[in-house]
């Protein structure tokens, strides 16, 4: 029923055990490896930085420059030296700065310093006193599925043959 343990014995026997191999190579020079994050960092667009074009990403982002253009991410960080010109799609949208376009998010929050001119299509909004906002604020359960943020409108009907 019980057996003598072996970590009490002089050595390993050569014939009985495979010799030892490394399963990852040892770091070369001066690099070593870090241990693995849960969750990159956020992509940070610094304050002397001006964007032409659309941004798209599944991790985060946070803008302290100019953006000319459309941005999707995950959350999207708009810091009070930002500015956005485009629309901004993201899981949550957090707003310091100036964004003129529409803003679709579920979580969509507007600090003291924002200033938005557009609509916002979101699940949940916090407006904080001090926030600028002009535009039309639009609740929906799914923000992120409808591309176009508008309804859909009948087709239009057929001219009729007697006239």
């Amino acid at each position: 029923m019980f057996s003598k343990s072996r970590i009490n014995e002089p050595g390993p026997k050569a014939d009985t055990e495979k010799p030892k191999t490394p399963e990852t190579p040892a770091p070369r020079g001066d690099f070593v490896p870090s241990a693995p994050r849960s969750k990159p960092v956020a992509s940070v667009l610094s304050s002397d930085l001006t964007v032409v074009g659309n941004l798209k990403t599944t991790g985060d982002i946070q803008v302290e420059g100019i953006v000319e253009g459309d941005i999707r991410a995950h959350l999207l960080t708009v810091g009070e030296t930002a500015t956005i010109k485009g629309e901004v799609v993201a899981d949550d949208v957090v707003i310091n700065g100036r964004i003129v376009g529409r803003v679709r998010g579920l979580k969509v929050r507007l600090t003291s310093t924002a200033r938005v001119e557009g609509d916002i299509i979101h699940k949940t909004i916090a407006i904080e006193s001090g926030a600028h906002f002009e535009g039309s604020v639009q609740r929906q359960d799914d923000p992120l599925s409808n591309g176009s943020g508008t309804p859909k409108l009948a087709p239009p009907a057929k001219p009729d043959p007697a006239v």
